[in-house]
């Protein structure tokens, strides 16, 4: 029996017959296969990083209250299903009801749907479902009629709320979301809502498309989850990527959180260690872009022997990840750190930038990677390459303003997208 193919058994006395036929949403089915057209990195939230008092209280968290969270999509299509996740949960989660809509406008960042667009979203057929700790859980598929690049509204009701302060987030969404009290997932607004500038439990959204649409994975850090672009637009460097490439682009898949680290565990798991369960599970991805380092550089001694460790270390860990990432079929591309003169992680001697210009170097030069993408190159000043343009710095000498992510957009050939 062929994969994709779902075996369908008709018994009758006297008499059985056996038939097979595509199965229907099955991402193995020949008509198509499941893209993550979108995704946010799980991550345990800190503390100041919960929900505000009501919405915590001790290890009581969301009690009767509904969420209401905007995200944008890349790709589009005409069924969708949700992943919620309880990785980082100290509890299990239980879901009372969910519901998705197009908000009002079309835009991120408001708590109002457009009427008539709300739709039930169901779990093994039923409205409820309880997400064990550690684990995730995948939502049935329903018919939706999604356009590529479209805002998509998620409410989530939790009537017991989680009994746990450990819960699973992506703070960093650069994007508003609302909490209200009370059952409110059919509401077209919420009533007496709190806004937050965070994402909580919802992990990606996947779309039914056609064969030929195949997802990016992005790996990194604040740079591109976004920090300095602006809240409730949209404008980090894979949003715009998305912009500039269009329906002809990929699907995009942002599995970046701001302090995260390659080799070591910062603000969320280390990228070698959530790299099967953040690039080799997502569905339908067919490339990895990954630019990330600068943390690890950052966050070691300013010392020429912890400088020449991390180097080291670094490149090991990119060729580990380049193998397991190829071993499952997708196309590795490695895109250079860019400079953080003037930012903390700077240092008088100038080891820190040694470091991050020698793991460029490896980088630009080894042949490991199938392209390379030069970011250093696109935004740093060109009288001082330790240093980013000051038209792209958002004030801290690391992190870029929208214009500079708009250069890294730019700065990726749509070339490497071909299929």
């Amino acid at each position: 029996m062929g994969r994709g193919l779902k075996l369908m058994i008709v018994a009758a006395l006297g008499a059985g017959v056996l038939t097979t036929s595509p199965a229907i949403g099955d991402g193995n089915a020949p008509n198509g296969h499941w893209v993550d057209t979108w995704t946010a990195m799980p991550q345990l939230t800190e503390p100041h990083n919960l929900p505000p008092a009501p919405y915590t209280a001790g290890n009581l968290v969301l009690a009767d209250s509904t969420l209401r969270q905007t995200v944008r999509v890349s790709a589009g299509g005409q069924r969708i299903r949700l992943r919620f996740s309880n990785a980082f949960g100290g509890a299990p989660l239980p879901i009372t009801r969910v519901t998705v809509a197009f908000p009002a406008g079309g835009r991120a960042g408001v708590s109002a749907i457009q009427p008539g667009t709300t739709r039930p979203v169901t779990f093994h057929g039923r409205p409820s479902t309880t997400v064990p700790a550690g684990a995730l859980v995948v939502s049935d598929p329903l018919d939706l009629q999604l356009p590529a690049g479209s805002v998509l509204a998620v409410t989530v009701y939790l009537a017991e709320g989680q009994a746990s302060s450990a819960i699973t987030s992506h703070p960093g969404s650069r994007t508003t979301s609302y909490l209200a009290k009370g059952n409110q997932a059919d509401a077209e607004d919420l009533a007496g809502a709190t806004p937050v500038d965070h994402w909580y439990f919802l992990s990606s959204i996947e779309v039914w498309s056609k064969r030929s649409t195949a997802a990016l994975v992005l790996l990194g850090d604040s740079l591109t989850d976004g920090r300095g672009s602006t809240t409730n637009l949209n404008n980090r460097w894979p949003d715009q990527l998305f912009d500039r490439l269009g329906r002809s682009g990929p699907a995009i898949a942002n599995q970046a959180a701001g302090g995260n680290r390659v080799l070591n565990d910062g603000l969320g798991p280390a990228a070698l260690a959530r790299l099967d369960r953040d690039v080799l599970a997502r569905s339908g991805a067919a490339w990895l872009i990954v630019f990330e380092g600068v943390n690890d550089i950052g966050t070691a001694p300013a010392t020429q022997d912890a400088q020449k460790k991390v180097a080291d270390e670094l490149i090991a860990a990119y060729d580990q990840i380049i193998v397991r990432a190829q071993a499952r079929g997708l196309a590795v591309y490695g895109a250079t750190l860019t400079p953080f003169g003037g930012n903390s992680y700077d240092d008088a001697q100038g080891l820190r930038d040694a470091t991050r210009q020698a793991v460029n170097d490896w980088i630009r030069t080894s042949g490991r990677f199938d392209a390379v993408i030069d970011f250093d190159r696109a935004v740093r000043d060109p009288a001082d390459p330790r240093w980013l343009l000051t038209s792209y710095d958002v004030g801290d000498g690391l992190h870029l303003s929208p214009a500079g992510y708009q250069a890294l957009a730019h700065a990726v050939p749509a070339r490497l997208f071909h299929r």
